[in-house]
């Protein structure tokens, strides 16, 4: 009964797809189920998620952004090194930026505001959250709220702009081979495994990505991705987007949320600033500086970028970078922050 369940609930989110289609919605079959999706659950309707979903969807997105990095393309994306540090050094200002606003006005301790705004990967930061005995629950809904805010807001302001490229030469000339993808697909899924194991981040992006860009630059292209495939990646991460929301989730401290919200459209707009400085010292075009240094989650960028076609090489290394660092950097510099205004951090 629990399967048919799911069933009926990735029907929905499927049906969502074609609804945001015909309604010519920007990225439809990401969309389209999240905003179905969220909606019936905002309605208590009897449906649900499993975490597979989510991670399946992030395998298949996650093998398709490591096609692009072709030999020419990486060399490109390595010429940019410091514009990466740089949309990394903007991260973690964004981080402690929110930081502040959530602590002083949202109502929680400061270790639980900090874990809730560095723009990093929802679960790893919930796990760094539960470590440092912060309120997980809080932690993971404020990230859950920033991906939605970026996810939604972004597609449609860069449709109402227009903006949208054409870089899809670098796998425009690989055909698809369903023997050749299935044999991609499994050694990605095992990249996942290896990532899990040693339990590195993001493993069902990472991993797969890893074994993508491996493989590519090294000029063995087995198969490009179907494009009934890469939909149904986009449905599966829209749909377990959307089942993160319920009544319950904005009733529950609904200042503290309002507050994230605002932090998060805070954000988005310092990124669009920042990104307009940085055009006049990169030859990075403005609508893919923006994706790089928006502070969504990794695959929903990065998959923006991919439908768009808006340098997908280039907004994939920005959230890489952004992601190691943020996760190698996080810890430590709350411990640092804690040690030297622990009065006032205590106090308060």
């Amino acid at each position: 009964m629990l399967y048919f369940k799911y069933f009926y609930s990735f029907c929905f989110a499927l049906c969502g797809a074609f609804i945001a289609q015909q309604f010519n919605l920007p990225i439809p079959w990401l969309l389209g189920p999240l905003f179905v999706t969220a909606l019936l659950k905002i309605n208590n309707a009897p449906i649900d998620c499993h975490k597979s979903a989510r991670q399946i969807g992030l395998l298949i997105i996650g093998l398709s952004l490591g096609l692009y990095f072709t030999p020419e393309m990486i060399h490109v994306v390595l010429s940019h090194w410091a514009v990466l540090i740089s949309g990394l050094v903007f991260a973690l200002f964004l981080g402690a930026l929110s930081a502040c606003i959530i602590y002083k006005w949202g109502n929680v301790d400061f270790k639980t505001a900090w874990f809730a705004s560095a723009v990093g990967g929802a679960n790893e930061m919930s796990n760094l959250a539960e470590q440092y005995s912060a309120r997980i629950d809080k932690v993971a809904s404020a990230h859950a709220l920033r991906v939605m805010l970026v996810v939604v807001f972004i597609p449609f302001f860069y449709k109402f702009m227009g903006w949208h490229g054409t870089d899809t030469s670098a796998i425009s000339s690989i055909p698809v081979n369903w023997f050749n993808f299935l044999i991609l697909f499994a050694l990605c899924l095992l990249g996942c495994f290896i990532f899990k194991k040693f339990k590195l981040p993001n493993p069902w992006t990472f991993g797969p990505l890893l074994v993508a860009v491996l493989l590519t630059a090294n000029s063995i292209q087995l198969s490009s991705i179907p494009p009934s495939i890469l939909h149904l990646g986009q449905v599966l991460l829209g749909w377990s987007l959307g089942n993160k929301f319920s009544q319950s989730f904005f009733r529950t401290a609904p200042r503290y949320m309002s507050v994230v919200a605002f932090a998060n459209v805070l954000s988005i707009l310092f990124a669009f600033i920042c990104a307009y400085v940085l055009l006049f010292f990169v030859d990075i075009p403005l609508p893919t500086l923006i994706l790089g240094l928006a502070p969504g989650g990794v695959a929903e960028m990065t998959l923006t970028a991919k439908i768009l076609h808006l340098g997908v090489p280039m907004v994939t290394a920005f959230h890489v970078v952004r992601m190691i660092g943020v996760m190698s950097t996080v810890g430590p510099l709350y411990n640092y922050i804690q040690k030297k205004f622990k009065l006032k951090i205590d106090t308060e």
